[in-house]
């Protein structure tokens, strides 16, 4: 177990790009022209810009307006995606993928976007999110003759949309959509338009961006910043985007369910300068930690973050109580996916390499120190031994969410149950285990206040892995089974 796998992972980010063409006469044919940058670098920059989301593989389908052609491999945006490969992705209409693959489903097979073609015209779609009925799904088309190439849960919604897709793509998208449960935030694109889509309960996130000669779909708002966008608006829970040439169809599928995005988000997986319904993330996390100094205030010399998450509640806590931020933790940021750590107690370890303590900032000090979670355990209990080899006199441990009991099964990558500290443990034995002076959470109603003081009219949260009730009852064969 490395430092990275004590920590959630969302699986996925996605983007799409829509750049208006003209028509002009080519001798006796037409072609199509479009002016500015090429989509598939736009989405690249986009990509670049959501790789926290997911480092195992990456993705883009581009669009000529005749023919879909998609490049996609292993590893980081810039190790899967030379000059050359973005040179030959040429078109006005691009979608792209970033993925953390979970144990068991890593693989090229599995990568994004996923392109089906058929007499009517190609379909390439990009998922983030996470189907409950995925296996019911999957029987039933490979009952009417479909063979599948994965084990994702992405290619059964675009083979269900390919397969209605003589209905028209608006049909088929609505009818593809009232098939699947659980949580999607889809970029769909055909040869001449490109498509969002949100799942009714909102519960991962799509936002909509204006572009000087066209529009944009991403899953967090620093994606549109990258390519020089304005973000516009959030895509609505149970919302379908159609984007083409004539501007932006938009319409709703199904009834109104109530609104229930992921509170992880705010606390960990978003980029701190990204804007999710209408709430700053940063602004989020810097509530939090004057909540939780609040609701567990201690005295002590300096406050720290634990990076990257954590500086925002750091920050928060500190001007709260008035002690001190300090940087404190440095983060090594040029430990990739391919570190090589081959022991088992080397791995342990790890987060020795990935972070170090400044000891002018905590030596013979007591420390409060703000996480963003804890998962098993192990990073924390190696953050105290780093701090006390440091010096710091006490280590209190502040964490700006609850604790987390129960597994995810929309999208986020959660060990199962029986490795979850929280679940097995209570804080006063958490707080032994990583030895710390102290340690406390944030209450679930305190991390619902903060959100709700940042932005009053924005309410409805997915809090199943704090309190294991969830906003989509969950098939208890998942046995927490993930298929992305």
């Amino acid at each position: 177990m490395n430092f990275e796998d004590d920590k959630l992972h969302d699986e996925c980010g996605v983007a799409g790009i829509f750049l208006k063409t003209s028509d002009t006469k080519a001798g006796n044919s037409e072609k199509k022209t479009y002016s500015g940058m090429n989509a598939a670098t736009m989405v690249y920059y986009a990509l670049y810009s959501l790789q926290h989301r997911g480092q195992e593989s990456a993705g883009i389908a581009v669009s000529n307006g005749d023919e879909i052609k998609l490049h996609k491999g292993m590893g980081l945006a810039a190790e899967v995606f030379k000059p050359e490969d973005l040179s030959e992705l040429k078109g006005s209409i691009a979608i792209g993928h970033v993925r953390y693959a979970t144990s068991g489903s890593k693989g090229p097979e599995n990568a994004q976007p996923m392109l089906v073609g058929s007499k009517l015209g190609s379909v390439a779609l990009a998922h983030n999110g996470q189907l409950i009925n995925y296996e019911q799904l999957r029987e039933m088309l490979e009952e009417t003759g479909s063979t599948f190439n994965s084990t994702s849960d992405t290619e059964v919604i675009v083979k269900l949309i390919a397969k209605s897709y003589k209905k028209g793509l608006e049909k088929a998208l609505t009818d593809t959509i009232q098939m699947i449960k659980g949580s999607f935030s889809l970029c769909v694109m055909t040869e001449n338009c490109l498509i969002g889509a949100r799942d009714p309960n909102g519960i991962r996130p799509l936002c909509l961006g204006k572009l000087e000669n066209g529009w944009m779909l991403a899953s967090e708002s620093c994606a549109i910043d990258a390519v020089n966008g304005t973000f516009m608006r959030d895509i609505n829970p149970g919302e379908i985007v159609i984007i083409n040439n004539d501007g932006v169809l938009s319409f709703e599928f199904g009834e109104r369910t109530s609104k229930r995005s992921c509170i992880f988000e705010y606390i960990y997986f978003a980029r701190p300068d990204s804007v999710i319904d209408q709430i700053g993330v940063q602004e989020a996390r810097i509530r939090m930690g004057a909540v939780l100094a609040a609701e567990s205030g201690v005295p002590a010399d300096v406050v720290i973050g634990v990076p990257d998450s954590g500086i925002g509640a750091a920050m928060g806590y500190s001007r709260a109580t008035g002690i001190p931020f300090a940087m404190g933790i440095v983060k090594n940021k040029y430990i990739g996916r391919s570190f090589i750590a081959p022991s088992q107690k080397e791995r342990e370890n790890m987060v020795f390499v990935k972070l170090n303590a400044m000891k002018s900032d905590v030596n013979g000090k007591r420390v409060v120190v703000i996480d963003d979670s804890i998962v098993r355990g192990t990073t924390s209990r190696r953050l105290v031994q780093i701090l006390r080899r440091a010096g710091a006199r006490e280590v209190h441990f502040r964490i700006s969410s609850p604790p987390v009991k129960f597994p995810c099964y929309f999208g986020i990558d959660t060990p199962s149950r029986a490795e979850l500290i929280s679940s097995t443990h209570d804080v006063e034995a958490i707080c032994k285990e990583i030895g710390a002076d102290s340690l406390a959470f944030i209450s679930t109603d305190g991390m619902l206040e903060a959100l709700k003081s940042c932005n009053p009219q924005q309410y409805g949260y997915c809090k199943g892995c704090f309190t294991g009730e969830y906003p989509i009852p969950v098939p208890g064969e998942l046995n927490g089974k993930s298929f992305r």
